[in-house]
């Protein structure tokens, strides 16, 4: 009898674990088949993902459609298009979606990475600044000052980019790529020993990261 109770216990507490799933085995969330067609992606398997992204499109519609969105809703209509690079896409759900709620930040940040990547750059920053000016913690900030990075040093401002990097990875330091990003603005503005230690940081976190490797050989090379 005790295993018995210890069993339904067990059972009942795992259930959540287990996402309900619709036609075709698929998550019935939008939500869920985003975030598992990001995991594939993340491992290379772009032709699985995208049948998880398109479940995702096509609930957010029937959810638009048939008005029941909710903020989840264009959240993960947001997330999933930027996913598949439909920017002039992601803007327009957005625009959307900021005029039924103006402070949902999930869809700010994601509207200042479409601007960034259609090469708007004052509007991306616009979006990226009101994120991290109200949530400098939340979830999406390392990315949003990440972005506020690049944009400062296309713009070739490479001290402020210095900041905004710098912050960025004091939230998450596990990015050798931001590493390399701060290495390259620290070596434009001089910076030599800073730079080092950036492009250091982003070889021990990848080793074989040759772009990494050639900045720090450029920095620890005598001037002539």
């Amino acid at each position: 009898m005790r295993f018995y109770r210890i069993f339904i216990i067990f059972v009942f507490t795992c259930l959540p674990l287990f996402p309900q799933t619709g036609p075709g085995g698929m998550p019935q969330t939008a939500l869920q088949n985003y975030r598992i067609g990001r995991d594939l992606e993340a491992g290379s398997r772009m032709e699985e993902a995208e049948r998880y992204y398109a479940e995702a499109v096509r609930i957010c519609m029937d959810e638009i459609s048939g008005n029941t969105a909710t903020m989840d809703t264009y959240t993960a209509l947001t997330w999933t298009l930027r996913r598949q690079r439909k920017f002039a896409e992601v803007i327009n759900w957005g625009e959307q979606a900021l005029r039924i709620n103006a402070n949902e930040y999930r869809i700010i940040e994601t509207m200042g990475e479409a601007y960034f990547y259609l090469d708007d750059y004052p509007r991306s920053l616009n979006f990226m600044q009101r994120y991290v000016n109200s949530l400098p913690h939340g979830e999406q900030a390392p990315m949003a000052y990440f972005f506020i990075g690049e944009i400062f040093r296309l713009q070739r401002k490479f001290r402020h980019a210095d900041i905004a990097y710098t912050t960025a990875l004091q939230l998450a330091p596990g990015m050798s790529l931001w590493w390399y990003r701060l290495g390259l603005v620290r070596e434009a503005s001089g910076d030599y020993i800073p730079a080092i230690q950036a492009y250091e940081q982003a070889l021990r976190l990848n080793p074989d990261y040759p772009e990494a490797s050639e900045g720090l050989e450029r920095v620890r090379r005598p001037s002539t």
